[in-house]
């Protein structure tokens, strides 16, 4: 009995012992670092604060001239995907990242108010050429039926909301809606087979999927009458009525354009990304579940067509097996085509502006789709998909007058009347060195590799491969962060203020009044681009394209309960290796104190082993920290991660 009572008593000394270290070892690790060296403020801290600065009344200005005080867009708005409806919700186009770096709280909400216009505005649209926008261009508040590269450019805003305003209801509600439109929530939106494994359709949205053949009208909408400024179009004013003649001659007059829209696309990818942002609202499990099944269908797909990701899958789920342009079968030629497809590998046309266009956006689906998979398990195949589809790429490369050049087509050669010449890029004048002959197969359409560099730059920052690093020449990021380019950050940033004053000088000199223009022309005149501040500022990639942040760190203001970066605190990241991210932190403001909280990664999705500041290392263990900076101080920070190691998660660090 003594014996006993010794023990217990010694287990309850050990257990005392343990809470005190432990509590000893949270606090120490939640306790704010502090930066007291005194620094001057570099010119690149001036400049990003006045970027930030600069950006947010520059949004302020463009709000004005363009949307009335109910948010409206003022324009004439119709349905189209080259001037309509994905156009006028695309004015907020990063305006979401912006505030969630550090801009004013005005610009997020102006992107708020804009966006309850647009979504009012255009519900109310009809048109009377096609059945897709009967119910209204929006129709619970998402494109009735629309391919993914449009659905996706036009909620870019949207998806990006959760950095700065997670707890925000509407848009909780907004994300989960959506996501159930592709996880058949919706009785009237039933978009995917979960025996399959696709999304039914090119056409997909909050009225499923459109499986009948799909017109000119479905592309280009009504023939509005009225002489308009369009930005799409190369003499920037036309008559509505000729414009849209010549868009519905386009749509017949594609070479391999497959008239059927139903099947899977690789750019329903991007419906990942509607599944991602609903799941890091709590971690329910079911949206996670479909990203990953969807996303790996595609990865399978790829793995069994010899590593390309095919554009061309059937609604029985099998590769090539999707209904092929009815020029074909009238020229009897073969069909079961894995690189068929609208916006697929061989997607070639004789565009009215009298030239060959031949565009392949199957990159503009696989990238966010693997990525977001690659989020959520740190699992690095997605990462070797993609590795393997530019290999398939680069083993085809060749010089052409000194320019290293990859193809970026893939098809059967068939002439339709038209000679395939291809100088849009300056480099070569010559035939695409397709395949000889009518019916043979081949790559064709030789670009310049620095077409794919930003791909390139995400394979490398995800893997941390060196290897991957040897593809990517002319990034002047990449080079700066290989210590290469210390004149980069100031060069990006002063572009930046140019970019900014110019704009607004287009916006003064603009021609146009709201019945002269559509809903794409004030998309040339936004103010807003923040690829370089992003990089700088956080350490990631956005590319032209649409998908979720990849960064190395985040920044929080405490003391607003806001993200972004607090007043007067500027940082540059100015090394990336595996584990280890280097920042430069500073308070620009002489006479106050600031304090800040960095997040590693974009969404918390690494783990913070310990921070080094001025040669002293201090534990973390968490996915964020606190950092004091006295007035006018700075440091550089080495910060130690496990890069991928947790789930991403809005939720704010407090």
């Amino acid at each position: 009995m003594m014996k006993q009572k010794r023990f217990k008593n010694t287990a309850a000394r050990y257990l005392l012992a343990g809470c005190i270290l432990l509590f000893h070892w949270h606090g120490r690790a939640q306790s704010p670092l502090r930066i007291t060296t005194p620094m001057s403020p570099p010119e690149w801290a001036l400049l990003e604060r006045e970027v930030l600065d600069a950006s947010g009344e520059a949004v302020v200005k463009f709000y004005n001239q363009y949307f009335d005080e109910r948010g409206y867009l003022l324009h004439v708005s119709r349905w189209g995907a080259l001037d309509g409806t994905d156009d006028a919700i695309e004015n907020f186009k990063n305006w979401t990242i912006l505030h969630a770096l550090g801009a004013s709280d005005q610009v997020l909400n102006l992107y708020k108010q804009g966006l309850e216009g647009i979504y009012r505005q255009y519900a109310n649209v009809r048109t009377t050429a096609t059945d897709v926008a009967k119910m209204g261009c929006f129709y619970k508040e998402f494109m009735p039926m629309s391919d993914f590269m449009h659905q996706a450019e036009g909620y870019q805003g949207l998806i990006h909301q959760g950095l700065s305003d997670p707890n925000n209801h509407l848009m909780q509600r907004r994300f989960r809606r959506f996501a159930g439109f592709y996880m058949n929530e919706d009785p009237d939106a039933l978009n995917y087979d979960p025996e399959k494994k696709i999304i039914r359709s090119f056409w997909t949205g909050s009225m499923g999927p459109m499986l009948r053949e799909g017109t000119a009208y479905d592309w280009g909408g009504d023939f509005t009458r009225g002489k308009f400024h369009l930005l799409h179009h190369a003499e920037g004013r036309t008559k509505m009525m000729d414009y849209a003649e010549q868009y519905e001659g386009i749509i017949h007059h594609f070479y391999y354009f497959p008239q059927s829209t139903a099947g899977d696309h690789p750019l329903n990818l991007n419906a990942t990304q509607l599944a991602l942002n609903a799941y890091m609202l709590d971690h329910e499990n079911k949206y996670k579940d479909w990203l990953l099944e969807y996303a790996g269908a595609w990865k399978k797909r790829a793995q069994d067509n010899g590593g390309n990701f095919p554009s061309n899958v059937g609604l029985d789920g099998k590769t090539g097996t999707g209904v092929a342009d009815k020029w074909y079968l009238d020229k009897k030629a073969e069909t079961g085509k894995w690189y068929m497809g609208t916006y697929g590998w061989n997607f070639s046309f004789h565009h009215w502006k009298k030239r060959h266009e031949h565009e392949n956006n199957v990159f503009w689906g696989i990238w966010p789709g693997m990525g977001n998979a690659y989020l959520v398990t740190g699992d690095p195949s997605y990462i070797s998909a993609l590795r393997t589809q530019m290999d398939n790429l680069y083993a085809h490369k060749k010089h052409i007058k000194g320019v290293e050049m990859i193809p970026r087509n893939y098809g059967i050669h068939i002439d339709r009347d038209h000679p395939l010449k291809y100088d849009v890029f300056n480099v070569v004048d010559e035939k695409l060195d397709v395949p000889d002959g009518q019916g043979v197969e081949g790559w064709y359409n030789w670009i310049p590799a620095g077409f794919y560099m930003s791909e390139l730059v995400d394979i490398y920052l995800w893997s941390m491969d060196r290897k991957d690093l040897k593809r990517i020449k002319g990034v002047e990021w990449i080079d700066f962060l290989e210590g290469n380019d210390p004149g980069y950050p100031v060069r990006a940033l002063r572009n930046q203020l140019e970019f900014i004053r110019s704009q607004l000088q287009k916006m003064r000199n603009d021609p146009t009044t709201p019945d002269t223009r559509l809903a794409d022309w004030s998309l040339g005149m936004s103010p807003v681009a923040i690829n370089d501040l992003l990089r700088l500022t956080l350490g990631g990639n956005l590319t032209g394209r649409i998908w979720t942040l990849h960064t190395r760190v985040r920044y929080f203001d405490p003391e607003n309960r806001r993200a972004g970066l607090p007043k007067d605190v500027a940082s540059l990241v100015t090394k990336m290796e595996e584990g280890i991210t280097k920042v430069m932190l500073v308070n620009i403001n002489q006479l106050e104190p600031r304090k800040v909280v960095i997040q590693t990664g974009a969404y918390g999705e690494h783990e913070c082993l310990w921070v080094e500041i001025g040669g002293k290392r201090f534990s973390v263990n968490s996915h964020h920290f606190t950092v004091n900076l006295d007035p006018g101080t700075g440091s550089e920070l080495v910060i130690s991660t496990n890069r991928y190691a947790n789930q991403p998660t809005l939720s704010f660090p407090w």
